[in-house]
């Protein structure tokens, strides 16, 4: 059964940072799709940032330049470093996976079979 479990969420000033951290466990399909979501209350979820096993990347037009997503080497650690938070960012994020990247309703291609259950980010202006 996979299981992912975000951390790392805070509370900090606009121009801050922060690193999200999502631990994976029971992953074992070959391929994947690993990316971040957020959503901010009576608003739709949307995709932030995603990473593949063919080595892509891809990020919201919002976040590029300021954001990087990465997983480490035994897939079982996806993080999301922010760089330069705007109070636009403060959202509760979300880690999910999937064998693919699917087209998501609300545009890009972002993984959707396993989600984590989220974590807080407040930007303060």
């Amino acid at each position: 059964q996979v299981q992912l479990r975000e951390s790392g969420g805070d509370s900090v000033q606009s121009g801050g940072s922060l690193r999200l951290s999502c631990a994976i466990s029971g992953y074992t399909y070959p391929t994947y799709c690993m990316g971040w979501y957020r959503q901010v209350p009576g608003r739709e979820r949307e995709g932030v940032a995603a990473i593949e096993s063919d080595g892509n990347s891809r990020y919201r037009d919002s976040v590029r330049g300021r954001f990087t997503v990465s997983l480490n080497d035994a897939k079982n650690m996806l993080y999301l470093q922010m760089n330069n938070l705007k109070p636009d960012d403060t959202a509760t994020y979300y880690c999910a996976a999937d064998l693919f990247c699917q087209i998501y309703y609300s545009g890009g291609l972002y993984p959707s079979r396993y989600w984590g259950q989220g974590t807080q980010v407040t930007v303060s202006s």
